[in-house]
């Protein structure tokens, strides 16, 4: 098997259920796509229903009858196999990636691999100090002395349902945190991208002493299979990243059994340049991100917003920018733009781009898809139409990028609330004070100001509104998967 300049060096796909790699229970798989040649790479285990039950019994059992819940010292010990082992395994790791997921290989230094992996050994670090327990000392409530202790335990099994955007960094994002805090996970990746998944599970099963059923991977296609991950009473919580329609359906299913539902949903990130910014240098760094892994990330900025007055200027060079770039094989060292994942994704980028014609918009650049093997797009700057636009309201997931005319400060903050999603965005002033100020206005979870980057592990990540409920990364990602226990001692 290869992928476009790669030979994969991973074995096939395997689910991992109850300490065991095999194949689904009933025999059946499902074809895995490249995306940039829409040719057949590999061959996955179409999951079944009896193999999901089994995943979450060997989850409940593994935290209810083993030490794992309340062993820290195995925890550090078995998660620093795991760091060990993906280092190991990084080239065949990338190669994989850039295959099944059609992510370009610039990616890998950050969110394709360097940054989950040491997402991973910071939350052992976290691990290795953290304190479970916290004494509040000695008080007398109603009258009775008592001495009085916060323990933090962990929540039980975890579902982690996760997208096919961005695999290895969603996938660690949540098994990770999870397996540290203690917790039982079955992991469910997405039909488009089970493989690195499954290699997630084999390097577990072979390389680390993670007990049976402490973690498990299976890779149902059909979403009926997998939709008991939200509904098992077996199943304390759901960690889900997705789409934001998906996740409402989710947390409607979760609600019977009120579990606990961690979701990382859609954004339409604004970058928003002040007057006094320099906005040809704003409006090409964000064309450039547009169009970073053919615009398939969630907290991409894919509306910029721009001084009335500049605002042909900036259409210009964000459509210069995006030309340049072009959309390559993602395994040329040069390619910034990929394919899109899959036909499905192209044919509703498409979509867009005839939507964006339909309610008055011109195309600075691009517009069309690619007429080729694999699912492409042509990078696109989309001009003429305001924030009311579907085209600047709803997410794309695609290299398109929509650009809005303000009128000063508060007309940018205005436009850029103006939005059902707040997961990101950018503040670009001359001044470090005023783009501080304007940033401190706009409901997003994480803002890159002048030019600052906030993706690191120890960063906190989600959003505000329908991008989604709590925080992924960092000491709040971790203590996501706690639950809080208040006690009381005589003094």
């Amino acid at each position: 098997m290869s992928g476009p300049g790669n030979q994969l060096s991973s074995p096939p796909p395997q689910q991992y259920v109850d300490g065991e790699l095999g194949p689904a229970s009933g025999g059946a798989t499902y074809a895995i796509l490249n995306p940039a040649t829409g040719q057949e790479i590999g061959q996955a285990p179409d999951s079944t229903a009896d193999d999901v039950d089994a995943a979450i019994g060997a989850a409940r059992r593994a935290f209810d009858e083993s030490d794992w819940s309340t062993d820290a010292a195995l925890r550090v010990r078995c998660l620093r196999q795991l760091h060990a082992a993906l280092l190991e395994e990084k080239e065949a790791f990338e190669a994989l990636t850039t295959a099944e997921v059609g992510m370009p290989g610039f990616m890998m230094g950050a969110a394709g691999f360097d940054v989950p992996v040491e997402g991973l050994k910071w939350v052992t670090d976290l691990l290795e100090g953290y304190e479970f327990e916290t004494d509040l000392g000695v008080a007398a409530p109603m009258g009775i002395k008592s001495r009085r202790t916060v323990r933090r335990e962990p929540v039980g099994v975890v579902a982690a349902i996760t997208p096919w955007n961005v695999p290895t960094q969603i996938n660690l994002a949540k098994v990770g945190p999870a397996l540290a805090a203690g917790c039982t996970v079955v992991l469910k990746p997405a039909p488009d991208t089970p493989w690195v998944a499954c290699e997630l599970g084999r390097l577990v099963a072979e390389r680390t002493d993670i007990p049976a059923g402490v973690f498990n991977v299976v890779t149902p296609r059909s979403n009926e299979v997998a939709a008991v991950l939200s509904t098992d009473p077996r199943v304390d919580m759901v960690s889900f990243t997705g789409s934001t329609q998906t996740g409402r359906a989710i947390m409607a299913a979760a609600a019977p059994t009120l579990k606990k539902v961690f979701l990382e949903l859609g954004g339409k990130s604004a970058a928003i340049a002040l007057d006094d910014a320099d906005v040809a240098s704003v409006a090409g760094a964000t064309a450039f991100t547009a169009c970073i892994h053919a615009g398939q990330g969630c907290a991409i900025t894919t509306r910029l917003i721009v001084p009335r007055d500049r605002y042909d200027e900036a259409v210009q060079v964000a459509a210069s920018t995006m030309e340049s770039i072009g959309a390559k094989d993602p395994a040329d060292p040069g390619a910034i733009c990929g394919p899109v994942i899959s036909q499905v994704q192209r044919d509703r980028v498409e979509a867009y781009l005839r939507l964006a014609v339909e309610e008055g918009g011109t195309f600075a650049t691009g517009g069309a898809v690619i007429d080729q093997d694999g699912y492409w797009v042509q990078p696109t700057v989309v001009a003429g139409l305001d924030n009311s636009s579907r085209l600047a309201q709803e997410e794309i997931f695609g290299p398109v990028l929509v650009v809005i005319p303000h009128d000063g400060d508060d007309d940018a903050v205005r436009i850029a609330n103006d939005s059902a999603y707040g997961l990101s965005g950018s503040v670009d002033s001359g001044s470090l004070e005023r783009a501080k100020a304007v940033a401190d206005r706009i409901r997003t979870g994480t803002l890159a100001v002048n030019g600052g980057v906030w993706f690191s592990p120890d960063a906190p990540f989600g959003g505000y509104k329908q991008s989604g409920i709590g925080r992924e990364m960092g000491v709040a990602g971790f203590e996501e998967y706690l639950e809080t226990k208040t006690m009381a001692f005589p003094a």
